[in-house]
């Protein structure tokens, strides 16, 4: 799952795993700091840039990009562990990364989620960055936020966060849906038809 900063994708991920058995957030790997509140393991891993780099060198990373001058990954043993275990894993990455899953390979389904509109965004970055970033920083997210929003058009479903109840329930639909097409249901569905040959 992509978004703009700001648009609401934690507090999204958070509420749809709560809903959905068999379904996990992925914790990403981050070189910048823990903020006030943040804790190791919880809300990132946080590690330093050079054990960052450590792990691009070792090729941990199923993706990562540079973010606002910090590094963001996720790690491809995290993710390989919690799918062995029969769980659906949620990564809350941004386009770049998305865009190296693509071109790694690696199945996913894309999901995109929009602010309601510009003004909106704008509107909760201020909210959220009052007293903590200058003028500057807010003006590059939401500069970033009109290339992101361009990209979504390569994304598999796109959804918008007018409401976060209503675009949960949306999110809760496609991971319900993409668990059951045929390539997700082909052990089982054969499992099925066989028992009607016996």
């Amino acid at each position: 799952m992509s978004a703009p900063s700001g648009t609401g994708k934690t507090t999204l991920v958070e509420r749809l795993v709560a809903r959905v058995p068999d379904l996990v957030r992925s914790r990403s790997y981050t070189s910048r700091p823990a903020r006030p509140g943040e804790s190791d393991g919880v809300d990132y891993n946080f590690v330093g840039r050079p054990r960052f780099r450590q792990m691009i060198d070792a090729d941990a990373f199923l993706e990562w990009a540079d973010v606002f001058g910090h590094l963001y990954g996720t790690a491809a043993a995290d993710t390989e562990r919690e799918q062995a275990a029969g769980r659906d894993v949620v990564l809350v990455i941004d386009v770049q990364g998305a865009r190296l899953l693509g071109r790694r390979g690696v199945a996913a389904t894309r999901i995109f989620v929009l602010p309601p509109s510009r003004a909106a965004l704008e509107a909760r970055l201020r909210a959220r960055s009052a007293g903590r970033e200058d003028e500057a920083v807010v003006l590059r997210r939401l500069e970033t936020a009109r290339r992101e929003v361009a990209a979504s058009v390569g994304y598999d479903y796109v959804v918008v966060n007018d409401d976060v109840d209503d675009c949960v329930d949306r999110l809760r639909g496609i991971v319900l849906a993409e668990r059951a097409r045929l390539e997700a249901m082909q052990a089982a569905a054969a499992d099925i038809a066989a028992t009607f040959r016996a």
